[in-house]
């Protein structure tokens, strides 16, 4: 009876029940509690199940870079992080004011580090979230430009919680960009929040945009409710690098005659 009961959970789709079932069933220690207690430890059992598959769900939809958390930061590394700031990050409740968050320092220090794990911990509390390339998204948008999807393309990212935009400015935009980045940004401003990871310090961003008109627009819906977080120091991928002996560090080194 007992496994019947186990397989007709199954067929329901009950799988956090049918485990708790199981494991009661396997240790023993439930035989002495009532039947309500037992079907209430059976149902937080299912209750616990379905809200990690929709966990897991975001995160795969996310598409993180890295699959890191928070925890993990080493804070030894002297890259300017108050401890403070990030754990009033962690808690999401930027997320919660619809502000946005902007990311700068140079190549290696653990912008994407960080944006990841933040963007973890937003699917973690309940938030959906897409983490793009700022020149993937760019190029998707002349894609569904030219098949006649960018009315959805967009639609779908304003219905997103969070938009981690990585790599924001590497490349030069022209006009077409600046407007999609323009109706992006102006969908979601104090609605949605977004996300900003770049190597480019925030007072370079006009010029890098080149228009006046839409870089003063942009930066309108993008800054003026943002919290920034400036990382500093020395790259973290050339420190692993020497730590590896990847990298010769002996000054001048000699080079041997060639053979004649």
């Amino acid at each position: 009876m007992r496994q019947l009961t186990i397989d007709r959970l199954y067929e329901l789709r009950l799988h956090g029940m049918r485990q708790a079932l199981k494991d009661q069933s396997d240790k023993g220690d439930c035989e002495k509690l009532g039947f309500d207690e037992r079907l209430g430890l059976l149902i937080e059992a299912e209750d616990a199940w379905r809200q990690s598959q929709r966990i897991h769900v975001r995160i795969k939809k996310a598409k993180i870079r890295q699959n890191v958390r928070i925890e993990e930061l080493d804070y030894r590394a002297a890259r300017g992080i108050d401890r403070g700031t990030l754990e009033a990050l962690a808690s999401c409740r930027w997320l919660k004011e619809k502000r946005n968050l902007i990311l700068v320092g140079p190549t290696g220090v653990g912008k994407t580090f960080l944006s990841s794990a933040l963007t973890l911990r937003a699917c973690e509390e309940g938030y959906s979230a897409r983490y793009i390339r700022a020149p993937r998204l760019l190029h998707d948008l002349d894609v569904a430009r030219a098949d006649g999807t960018y009315r959805n393309k967009l639609s779908a990212l304003n219905h997103v919680d969070l938009i981690v935009l990585d790599d924001w400015l590497v490349a030069p935009l022209h006009d077409a960009h600046r407007r999609d980045l323009l109706e992006i940004l102006d969908d979601r401003y104090d609605t949605k929040s977004t996300m900003i990871a770049t190597q480019l310090p925030v007072e370079h961003w006009h010029e890098a945009i080149g228009d006046p008109t839409l870089a003063d627009a942009i930066l309108d819906r993008l800054v003026q409710n943002a919290y920034r977080l400036e990382l500093k120091g020395e790259s973290m991928r050339k420190a692993k690098a020497l730590d590896a002996g990847f990298i010769d560090t002996t000054p001048n080194p000699k080079k041997e005659p060639a053979k004649k």
